[in-house]
């Protein structure tokens, strides 16, 4: 791997996650349905990353499949198109600040099960922020939302799906920590391709040419390859526990964009609530990788 500046990874890290912000302000521009969203997305987003894997890898492929046919590429697989088909749905139907909210918590789900299937360790500081992070989460369902309505069944579905969503991650880039050798892309591309596939069969032409196509494709070809690529790129060249910090740029700054572009603002409760899981989950994050650093320096 060719050395690269500290700040490299740094970089790449933050550009990640600042091009994704305004994914979920693009899927409500879209006005489609959750499973024509979902078609457009996962086709579009799947034909684009196995086609650079037969660009990229096109003299390894051989090696490839066969890594592919391992259990657990096939679970990544699984995993990967649950998360798309339940990311998408979510957002359809509940308000973007909570299933964000909820999302966030993925860094407390990796180290669960790493815990689980990997046997690491898990410390106090992580059974603590699993509690600090779904009371926050549970502030923001159960609250008042900006119209004054309270608790409602569409709050309950964002978190649920968010949380989904946050599991489904957790576990493939658990599985792909420990198996370094499994192809990323095709994995991914894989998923995807399943999810959008089933979408469109359910959803059917007629509802995908509904709302507006431009937004679908502005999401699915630009903003989710590109913010996936940088955040791969610096998965390879910083720690993980500062991808993760600077991925809550998304969980900050998503439901702003939305707020600007649909005027879905947050209430007085969801604020409270995502604060709770922002401040926790740094602290949390913050906290591991003084932990690392430590270990590193004995």
């Amino acid at each position: 791997m060719t050395e690269r500046h500290p700040f490299y990874g740094l970089a790449m890290a933050a550009a990640g996650s600042l091009i994704i912000t305004p994914d979920t302000l693009f899927m409500r521009l879209t006005a489609m349905s959750g499973t024509a969203m979902l078609a457009w997305r996962g086709l579009s987003v799947g034909v684009i990353f196995l086609g650079l894997w037969l660009i990229i890898r096109r003299g390894h492929l051989s090696a490839d499949f066969r890594q592919l046919r391992q259990p657990a590429a096939l679970a990544v697989i699984l995993m990967h198109s649950v998360n798309a088909t339940l990311f998408s749905l979510g957002i359809a139907n509940a308000p973007v600040s909570v299933v964000l909210f909820a999302v966030a918590s993925m860094p407390i789900f990796a180290a669960l099960f790493a815990h689980l299937f990997a046997g690491e360790r898990t410390g106090s500081a992580t059974w603590i922020a699993t509690l600090a992070v779904m009371t926050g989460i549970g502030i923001a369902v159960f609250s008042r939302d900006a119209s004054g309505v309270g608790f409602n069944l569409a709050s309950l579905i964002g978190a649920l799906a968010g949380l989904g969503v946050a599991a489904a991650l957790a576990a493939t880039f658990v599985v792909i920590r420990h198996l370094p050798g499994l192809p990323i892309l095709p994995v991914m591309g894989f998923g995807t391709l399943i999810s959008g596939t089933g979408a469109a069969l359910v959803a059917g032409t007629a509802a995908m040419g509904t709302g507006h196509v431009w937004a679908a494709l502005v999401s699915s070809t630009l903003i989710l390859p590109l913010s996936f690529l940088a955040l791969m790129q610096a998965a390879r060249h910083t720690a993980a526990v500062n991808v993760s910090l600077l991925m809550l740029l998304e969980t900050i700054l998503g439901p702003i964009w939305v707020w600007i572009g649909f005027g879905e603002a947050m209430s007085q409760g969801q604020i409270a609530g995502g604060a709770v899981v922002v401040v926790s989950l740094a602290l949390y994050l913050w906290h591991e990788g003084r932990q690392s650093a430590r270990s590193i320096a004995v």
